[in-house]
């Protein structure tokens, strides 16, 4: 009769642990579809305070709403086909780069001598944002660059003028670089100096130069690089190398030089 009493006891005691594990399970299930649709949410408000923060439209203290407003006022993202430089008329909440990234008929291999970023594909399309006046007319543009740092790939939003090669802005907003080193490319002070620097030189080929140990003064061209970061500052100059250039950004810049760009 003990031993019955025993077996009725460790089966009561399984049957609860395993209800307990159900309805944990339940919760965190739960759990994990409810905070899917708010990260979401808070990845694209974080998206939008980048992009308003490299046009110097945004404004410590803004709210979320303020954000949003701003943005839906000012900023028009595009997609571009990188091989022609065209901007499209499709949808750019309908792209999604990861998944073109996965795709041969949506992306393309890279060569390693075409590859300087480090990034090994690259999607046909991109998105890119036009930045507005309140006449709205567009007077910059916003290009997403990435590409490989020390220990990270590092994401970069640049705001150039619409000359399409001088620099109003950079804000590098995702990187797992060393703090206090590469981490450096957060710095205000060092992003400050690629503010009327020219990315492309005459030509129209890829001229921007981040210089250990210090750019000469004047030039146009050339960005203090970082101390002590040296592989940090090349994967930043290799992201300029292949972003500005003509399997990056480089056709699109070309036609926004002749002027096209408020006709998009």
């Amino acid at each position: 009769m003990a031993e019955n009493k025993s077996n009725d006891s460790i089966g009561k005691t399984l049957l609860v642990v395993l209800v307990l594990c159900l309805v944990c399970s339940i919760v965190v299930a739960g759990s994990a579809v409810g905070l899917k649709s708010r990260q979401q949410e808070q990845r694209a408000l974080d998206k939008q305070r980048n992009i308003l923060a490299v046009a110097g439209l945004m404004k410590q203290g803004m709210s979320a709403d303020e954000v949003a407003d701003i943005f839906k006022a000012r900023i028009s993202p595009r997609l571009v086909d990188l091989a022609s430089g065209e901007l499209l008329d499709k949808d750019p909440g309908k792209f999604n780069q990861s998944q073109a990234l996965k795709d041969s008929q949506q992306s393309i291999q890279l060569e390693a001598s075409q590859d300087p970023a480090g990034i090994k594909r690259r999607s046909n399309i991109a998105e890119i944002y036009l930045v507005r006046d309140d006449k709205q007319q567009v007077q910059e543009v916003v290009l997403p660059i990435y590409g490989n740092g020390l220990w990270s790939v590092m994401y970069a939003f640049v705001a150039l003028e619409t000359d399409g090669r001088t620099v109003k802005g950079i804000t590098y907003y995702d990187h797992g670089e060393t703090p206090g080193l590469g981490g450096e490319i957060e710095n205000p002070n060092w992003r400050q100096q690629f503010v009327g620097k020219q990315v492309l030189d005459d030509k129209g080929m890829p001229a921007l130069r981040i210089v250990k140990g210090g750019a000469r003064p004047g030039d146009v061209h050339a960005v203090d690089g970082l101390s002590g970061a040296t592989l940090t500052s090349n994967g930043v100059q290799h992201s300029f190398d292949f972003w500005m250039g003509e399997l990056g950004f480089g056709p699109f810049l070309h036609k926004v030089r002749e002027g096209e760009l408020n006709n998009g």
